[in-house]
């Protein structure tokens, strides 16, 4: 029994240890209000050609898959205020999120991209 006890409380820790923060998120519908209420940090984190498709307004732009990405977005950001964050469908800023999330930025991932937001609006 005693065995079985040290087992399940090693596991217990690798796993814990192993977990990742969320990243929160938010709605193209909620950053909508928000953004009519009050200046944002936004940043979209798509390619120059998927920016050329459209954005939203307000946006910084660092891309993702640039090697320095991390140098090109927090260069562009507050570290004290909260960073939105958008790609195409939500796939790369959720990645992105966790990158500035374990360097001490506060983010919040946009729900669907821009995909999202241009059916919306």
């Amino acid at each position: 029994m005693k065995k079985i006890t040290y087992i399940f409380v090693l596991s217990f820790f690798f796993i814990n240890c192993d977990k990742k923060q969320e990243v929160n998120t938010i709605t193209t519908s909620e950053l909508k209000v928000l953004l009519s209420k009050e200046k944002v940090q936004l940043l979209d984190v798509r390619t120059q050609k998927e920016i050329k498709e459209g954005f939203i307004e307000t946006a910084f732009f660092a891309n993702f898959y640039d090697e320095n990405f991390y140098t090109q977005a927090t260069v562009k950001l507050d570290k004290t205020k909260p960073v939105y964050l958008y790609c195409r469908s939500g796939n790369r800023s959720g990645k992105a999120g966790v990158i500035l999330q374990e360097k001490g930025y506060k983010v919040v991932n946009v729900l669907g991209g821009y995909n999202q937001w241009k059916q919306e609006n």
